[in-house]
This record gives structure tokens, C-alpha cells and sequence, in this order.
């Protein structure tokens, strides 16, 4: 009786023991009740009896990937590209997805693959390689709608790797070098033509300036020409009213002056050696007496004195020999 006791107590604490299931963190199990979907057990302890029930799917509500194999692609303009990509997706109803679909994983594989062969197969070989952003946007929202039904969350699509041909890869090089250099003449010659244009703006400014400059020479020319003009006028009108009064003195001073100019010009001549003055000595000598009356009038008779004792003509060495016609 004892024995019999015993072996029932041990069958009773294993069916016990064998009834307790611990859920983990991160999971969902279902819980089926003679094969039939009863409820989902949530991470924690749960008492599962055999027999009447039993553990149906373990679920994992954790983000998962799939990758996506590479796949021979053939693009809108008949190139054959090489692509694959990852799938990132988790579970939101653990129920839909263990009864829903048979293979999650295979499903949701199968499903990407397609609809990357339809989406890149749209569009041509530039926007494959251009537009990775429109592509994921476009298998993101064609697989996400379709796996809403399993209770499964598509969070992103990415495409990792996009491999065309190399004899495409080398046009698509010469192609660009020559885009490259394209560039580089249009860029070369719009900085030589701005060259060209400041270089003539600044001839043209220089001419302006030069211009300019000239002007104001010719300007301050014609003002000295009017400037020696008026003094010539004055004078003359001077040596008149002097004239006029019956001042004979005024008369040589005059002449004695145009003389004494006229002699300067022969003697800064570069090709003059010797000098021959048609005129007698003593005219010379009476114009610069003229001019020492009008200075002695002036001035008075010592200063006169002392002029004419330091004007009196020393003989040098060296001198040119003035010549009249009497000696």
C-alpha cells in the first residue's frame, strides 16, 4: 500500500513539474488546448497542464534581419545588374504569426526578393544607382503592406550592394572622366575669358586715366600760356605808358631785353662753336646803359654803381669770341 502511495505521489509531482512553463523575456508562446489556439503567454511562470494543453509556437517579438541573397536583376534598359539586401522586421501579434503563415522566415524572403526584381526592374541603370533612397522607400512599403496580415512589423528595407557588369562599370568611367574634363575646358575658358575682360577693363581705365591726365596738362599749359601772356601784355603796356610819358630809357630796356633773350637762345644751342652777331658791340653796350638809367631811377645812384662795377665783362679762357662788324 505504501509503495503504491509512493508511486502515485511521484507521478503527481511530475505531472506537476512537467505542467510549469517559464516564458523568457523577448518571447511569446502559445498555448493550445487539444490543438486548438487557446491564448498567448506572456514572458513569466505559467501553469500548462499535459495532456490537455500544450506550448504550440515559441515566438520571437525581438527586431529581427533577413538577408536577402544577390539576385540577377534585369534593369528597364536591358542591363543585367547584381543586387542583394537585408530585411529588418518584428512581430507585433504572436498568434497571426505562428498560424497565419507556415514559414515566417521563407515568406517574408520570398516576398523581398520578388518585390526587389519588380521595383529595380522599372527603372533604368542611372536610377538604380542613383535613387537607392526611392528603392527602399518602394520595397519598404510594397512588403510592409503585405505581411500586415501575419502581424509582422516591416521597420526597414535595405539595399546593400548594387553590382552592374564591368564592361558597363568602364563606359560608366569613360563616361564620367569625360564629363570630368568637359568641365574642366568650360572652366578653363570662362577664366580666361573674365581675364580677358578685367585685362581690357583695366587698358580702359588706364586710357581714361591717361586721357584724363592730359587734359589737365593741357589745361594747366593753356593757363600758363594765358599767365605769360598777360605779364608780355602788362609789360608792354608798361614800356607804352613809359614811351608815352617821354621816357626814352624804357625804349632800350625794352630792346635790351629781347637782345639779352635772343643771345641766350644762340648760346644753349648744341651745334654752335662760334658765334657771329651782324650788330656793333656798342648797341649792346648802350641797351644795358638803358637798363642801368631805369635802375638808378629806381633804385638810386649807389646801388647803379655797384651793378655796373659787377657787371663790368671780365675776359675768361674758354669763352667764345663774339664778333660784330667792327672790332
Amino acid at each position: 500500500m505504501e509503495l503504491v502511495l509512493a508511486v502515485l505521489v511521484f507521478f503527481v509531482v511530475l505531472y506537476v513539474a512537467s505542467s510549469i512553463k517559464i516564458v523568457r523575456q523577448g518571447y511569446r508562446y502559445t498555448v493550445e488546448h487539444f490543438g486548438r489556439f487557446t491564448r498567448t503567454a506572456e514572458p513569466g511562470f505559467h501553469f500548462v497542464p499535459p495532456i490537455v494543453q500544450r506550448i504550440g509556437h515559441k515566438i520571437n517579438m525581438m527586431e529581427q534581419v533577413v538577408d536577402i541573397p544577390g539576385q540577377e536583376i534585369i534593369t528597364r534598359d536591358n542591363a543585367m545588374v547584381s543586387v542583394d539586401g537585408v530585411v529588418f522586421f518584428q512581430v507585433l501579434e504572436a498568434s497571426k504569426a505562428a498560424y497565419e503563415v507556415s514559414d515566417l522566415y521563407s515568406a517574408i524572403m520570398a516576398l523581398s526578393t520578388t518585390n526587389l526584381r519588380t521595383v529595380m526592374g522599372s527603372m533604368d541603370l542611372d536610377e538604380t544607382l542613383s535613387k537607392r533612397d526611392e528603392i527602399n522607400a518602394r520595397l519598404l512599403s510594397v512588403v510592409d503592406s503585405a505581411t500586415e496580415s501575419w502581424g509582422v512589423k516591416i521597420t526597414r528595407v535595405e539595399v546593400k550592394d548594387i553590382r552592374p557588369p564591368s564592361d558597363i562599370v568602364n563606359a560608366m568611367t569613360r563616361q564620367m572622366k569625360a564629363e570630368r574634363e568637359k568641365r574642366a575646358a568650360i572652366l578653363e575658358a570662362e577664366g580666361d575669358r573674365q581675364s580677358e575682360i578685367l585685362r581690357s577693363e583695366g587698358q580702359k581705365q588706364s586710357q581714361i586715366l591717361e586721357a584724363e591726365g592730359e587734359r589737365e596738362a593741357a589745361y594747366a599749359e593753356a593757363e600758363a600760356r594765358i599767365r605769360l601772356a598777360e605779364a608780355e601784355a602788362k609789360a608792354t603796356e608798361l614800356v607804352s605808358t613809359a614811351i608815352a610819358a617821354g621816357d626814352a630809357q624804357a625804349i632800350n630796356y625794352f630792346v635790351a631785353q629781347k637782345y639779352v633773350e635772343a643771345i641766350g637762345k644762340f648760346a644753349t644751342s648744341p651745334n654752335a662753336k662760334t658765334i657771329l652777331f651782324p650788330v656793333e658791340a656798342t648797341q649792346l653796350i648802350g641797351s644795358l646803359g638803358g637798363i642801368g638809367e631805369i635802375a638808378k631811377e629806381a633804385l638810386g645812384d649807389h646801388v647803379v654803381k655797384a651793378s655796373a662795377v659787377g657787371s663790368e665783362p671780365t675776359p675768361r679762357r674758354g669763352v667764345p669770341r663774339v664778333r660784330g662788324d667792327k672790332e
